[in-house]
């Protein structure tokens, strides 16, 4: 399958990792289009600031912006970047920004995203899943503040293609793409797998965040907190294995590891309960629950955060 050689991209969130990737493709030499709400009249004054400890100070100006999604050339490749939380509304503005055909990446955490979006979508546009490792967030409108990491893994989800290896080479198409910025990015099989192994990590620091007001450092710093978050992510390691996805049991461990070496981070779910916004409760936490409940298995740990997750919320919404 061969690769256009000018396709145009669009980003439909240019929030952290939208503005992020976008950044990059668009420095990178590509032709990119970005989707703005709130933060439109900053951008275009202003551009994107991207402030990488990884890639420097970066600006994108001026930035091909649009407050309206009428006002957008359609695109080959449409990057979302929003919340999983606000993907039902996404929908039209997803399908009248693409081209025929088009390639759609949920650059989203959690499980069966793509399950959810899939029936509200044209027929013939391609889904895929992007499965960003990076330590980003966004600090005013238009500037992002890139901690560390920043690969991203993609892989097909559902659309025209039936064959698989068709699917493997689409995915490889979009990462290839991602590879022209200089970030790794590589082309997956099974999008459920790949999905599962995010979670082992997300499940316990985003909500263990929140729950005990605590980054990275000091979650991993203190004895106990340590032994929680090592006892969920087992939990959804043996939940991905009762499902039939191969994860070795040390891939906890391996994590953990990683997880020591990063810099200081306060994941998503933090920003977006100090901040009042409704998180992604159900994409984390509800919907690997029931599915490992329909094979039988219970995540006690992980039940136990996000019940205490959802008083959170209600509290914060009452």
């Amino acid at each position: 399958m061969s690769q256009s050689p000018t396709p145009r991209i669009g980003i439909i969130g240019t929030g952290a990792i939208g503005g992020f990737y976008g950044t990059m493709l668009a420095r990178a030499g590509h032709d990119v289009h970005f989707l703005l709400r709130s933060e439109y009249g900053a951008v275009v004054e202003r551009g994107l600031q991207l402030n990488s400890t990884v890639h420097g100070a970066l600006n994108l100006a001026p930035v091909q912006a649009y407050q309206h999604v009428d006002e957008m050339p359609p695109c080959d490749w449409l990057l979302v970047g929003t919340k999983t939380t606000a993907n039902a509304e996404l929908a039209p503005l997803i399908a009248k920004a693409a081209a025929p055909g088009a390639k759609v990446v949920l650059l989203q955490n959690g499980l069966a995203v793509e399950d959810e979006l899939r029936p509200l979508l044209p027929d013939d546009l391609h889904l895929l899943g992007g499965l960003c490792y990076i330590c980003v967030h966004r600090s005013a409108p238009g500037v992002i503040e890139h901690q560390a990491l920043g690969a991203i893994n993609l892989a097909y989800h559902s659309g025209p293609l039936a064959d698989d290896e068709a699917r493997l080479a689409l995915a490889e198409e979009g990462a290839s793409l991602l590879r022209s910025t200089g970030l790794d990015s590589a082309a997956m099989r099974d999008l459920a797998q790949t999905r599962w192994q995010k979670l082992v990590w997300n499940i316990p620091y985003n909500g263990l965040s929140v729950l005990l007001d605590a980054d990275t450092q000091r979650l991993m710093g203190n004895p106990d907190s340590r032994a929680l978050i090592a006892g969920m992510m087992q939990e959804v390691v043996q939940a991905a294995q009762a499902l039939g996805y191969s994860m070795p049991d040390s891939y906890a461990d391996k994590l953990l590891a990683a997880t020591q070496r990063m810099p200081d981070y306060l994941p998503s779910m933090y920003h977006d309960f100090a901040q009042g916004r409704v998180a992604e409760l159900h994409a984390i936490y509800e919907a690997p629950l029931s599915a490992a409940d329909a094979v039988g298995f219970d995540m006690p740990k992980v039940r136990a955060l996000y019940q205490a997750l959802r008083f959170i919320q209600a509290r914060q919404e009452a």
